[in-house]
């Protein structure tokens, strides 16, 4: 019961500047907490697909992506996460608005990268 309390401090970085810090729980997902807070983040499928929500971890920090629909080994070593499916495990500190990066990042190891054109 008491790792179901459990809550982890979120800092978001956005374009515009730094978001006051939140508890987000252990079973909450990021994007969720972040809306309800009243901070406004990218997204389109909340399934962990589109990568429209990508966010980069700056310092470290743990994430549960189990309940993304597409996440790589890859994403997680190169400090990537999708708030939308992802819930903390460690307090964050999230850069966010990573789309574009996540998407060159992911198509330069020809994993799955949705909407992502190529100028060729």
């Amino acid at each position: 019961m008491a790792a179901e309390l459990e809550a982890f401090q979120v800092t978001f970085l956005l374009p515009s500047g730094e978001q006051p810090t939140i508890p987000i729980g252990r079973e909450e997902h990021i994007w969720d907490a972040a809306s309800a807070a009243g901070i406004k983040l990218p997204a389109m499928c909340h399934q962990g697909y589109c990568l429209t929500c990508s966010a980069r971890l700056v310092d470290g920090g743990e994430v549960d992506q189990t309940d993304s629909l597409v996440y790589y080994p890859e994403d997680r070593d190169a400090g990537f996460v999708l708030p939308c499916t992802g819930k903390p495990r460690s307090d964050l500190r999230l850069r966010t608005h990573q789309a574009k990066q996540m998407r060159e990042f992911r198509k330069g190891r020809k994993l799955i990268a949705p909407y992502s054109w190529s100028e060729e």
